[in-house]
């Protein structure tokens, strides 16, 4: 493939999001998981978290229930993979391999479900 350079260029990332049925219940579990308010909020709609690094995140309850999907490959920082996965299994979030963390040469990870079926990473780099 070859890039034209006059082709406009992404300059980023503007966010991610995933889907949610019940976005009421999906905004309190991310609210929980990451420990602060949306920094943006449609109620019934849209539900978005900006991190102090600049990436958002958001939950989207679509209009039409039957374009609803479960997504996943989101991986969230932790500075302590343990610890998260310890407070967030006392609360009740659905972890694979009862929180199992597996350990890559790069860093530290343990896979969980949301409220809405979307599985999602907790994720601590190493060094």
């Amino acid at each position: 493939m070859v890039i034209n350079a006059s082709t406009p260029k992404a300059k980023g990332l503007a966010a991610s999001y995933y889907f949610a049925k019940d976005l009421d219940r999906a905004t309190a579990f991310y609210k929980e998981l990451f420990g602060f308010e949306p920094s943006m909020a449609v109620p019934g709609m849209v539900s978005e978290w900006t991190f102090p690094t600049g990436e958002s995140f958001g939950i989207y309850k679509p209009h039409d229930e039957g374009s609803f999907k479960t997504s996943h490959g989101l991986i969230f920082e932790f500075d302590d993979v343990a610890a998260a996965v310890a407070g967030h299994k006392a609360r009740g979030v659905e972890f694979e391999e009862d929180g199992k963390i597996e350990e890559t040469p790069a860093c530290f990870m343990a896979f969980a479900k949301d409220t809405e079926g979307n599985e999602f990473i907790l994720h601590t780099r190493k060094g």
